[in-house]
């Protein structure tokens, strides 16, 4: 709905999800998957975060869909590129990747009627011990935030469980940005915190579909804002590191 306009028209929608409306959502993620697997393989020094942009686009343009940041809010790329101290959000540039990075694809696509999302950190050619124990403990963050996902279970448990893997490792969870619902839109009212906030009594019922998404800092949870309105690094410029992924309660 906002393809062709400047402003997404946000439309009340709640927060469980119709068989029809499930299976549309599981087909976009098969579909954001296939894109992000695509990307993957080109991740190495030297390659620009504006030229994995275009892949993209050309993937999802070969795919017949959408990609769901494309004019989102203004947004102007087809992925989203988190480099370092990048949390996420990360818009892509003229900036070759080098031997020693990491870097998030955030890779949200329409299509069918629903949009699917999922992203992965990845090391970028010969990367350091320590950088790479960040990038493994935060999958171990998403695995242990997605085994939490319980019908009947508060979504402070999901929480919970990736802030026991994360601080156990040293690390520190982003508490700025949230896991969201999704389906016909990309972003529903539906929030998924990844730290463990006692007050978040809302119980996960069976057709709930959202994101699980934790990211975690080799320093402070705290988190910074470009001028761009869009770019959120750790706020003492720590590494971070995020991998996310779709769940159906």
């Amino acid at each position: 709905d906002y393809a062709t306009s400047r402003e997404p028209r946000l439309h009340g929608v709640g927060d469980v999800r119709s068989a029809g409306e499930i299976d549309a959502v599981r087909k976009a993620c098969g579909e954001a998957a296939a894109v992000l697997r695509h990307l993957v393989v080109l991740v190495a020094p030297g390659i620009t975060t504006d030229a994995l942009d275009a892949e993209a686009y050309e993937e999802c343009r070969r795919r017949r869909i959408y990609p769901s940041t494309l004019n989102y809010h203004s947004y102007t790329k087809s992925i989203c590129t988190s480099v370092n101290e990048v949390i996420c959000h990360g818009i892509p540039d003229s900036r070759a990747l080098r031997s020693g990075d990491i870097v998030n694809l955030d890779v949200s696509v329409f299509a069918g009627g629903a949009h699917g999302d999922c992203s992965v950190t990845l090391c970028v050619g010969e990367v350091n011990p320590v950088a790479r124990r960040l990038v493994e403990t935060g999958r171990a963050c998403l695995n242990a935030g997605v085994k939490a996902v319980r019908p009947g279970k508060p979504f402070s448990d999901i929480g919970r469980a990736i802030e026991n893997v994360a601080q156990r490792g040293g690390y520190s969870v982003v508490r700025q940005f949230v896991g969201h619902g999704i389906g016909p839109l990309f972003h529903t009212g539906l929030q998924v915190l990844h730290h463990y906030d006692r007050t978040q009594t809302h119980v996960m019922r069976p057709g709930m579909v959202f994101t699980v998404e934790p990211m975690i800092s080799a320093g402070t949870h705290r988190a910074h804002l470009w001028p761009d309105g869009w770019t959120a690094v750790t706020a003492d410029l720590a590494r971070s590191a995020q991998f996310e992924h779709t769940v159906l309660c």
